[in-house]
């Protein structure tokens, strides 16, 4: 009697150490998902914060295209000017340029870098042409490239040195 009693204490104690068990593995499974929700839960924060950003840098890209060319025709307003020597147009269009360049620049545009050497991935090339540069140099722009953050706004249109002329003699 005394060893069948003995067993069944033995079984509640064996079935109360796997409710136990089952039940610490069940907290471990519930843990890990709630650490699994939470990961996921801050990749997706900071993709809207990257997206967001993306959407504004897009939104201003619109406008910056679109205030190009009034810088443009200043630059061009400007060269009239010089040429016809009146010294108070030029001034105005020079203090509207500055004002324009000044806030195009607060707002993240830059111009692109045409000292060195062409770049397809922010120079456009019009044209290739003989010169005593090095080749594949730029040697003249034809329209100023901006970039507005890390993105090309409108790539430098320029003139890239080819290899001079080889002569017969």
């Amino acid at each position: 009697m005394e060893d069948q009693q003995a067993r069944e204490e033995q079984q509640v104690e064996e079935s109360g150490e796997d409710r136990l068990a089952a039940l610490a593995a069940e907290r471990d499974e519930a843990v890990d998902r709630w650490k699994r929700t939470a990961a996921d839960f801050d990749n997706f924060r900071k993709r809207a914060l990257r997206e967001r950003q993306e959407l504004i840098t897009l939104a201003n890209e619109r406008l910056v295209k679109d205030l190009l060319p009034i810088l443009d025709d200043l630059e061009r307003a400007l060269e009239a000017a010089v040429q016809h020597q009146e010294a108070q147009l030029e001034e105005g269009v020079r203090l509207t340029h500055r004002a324009l360049a000044a806030l195009l620049e607060q707002n993240g545009v830059k111009e692109i870098d045409t000292s060195a050497s062409f770049d397809p991935h922010v120079h456009e090339a019009l044209l290739t042409q003989p010169s005593e540069a090095e080749e594949g140099s730029v040697i003249d722009v034809v329209q100023k490239g901006y970039t507005l953050g890390d993105r090309v706004v409108r790539p430098a249109r320029v003139v890239v040195a080819a290899a001079p002329p080889e002569s017969d003699g």
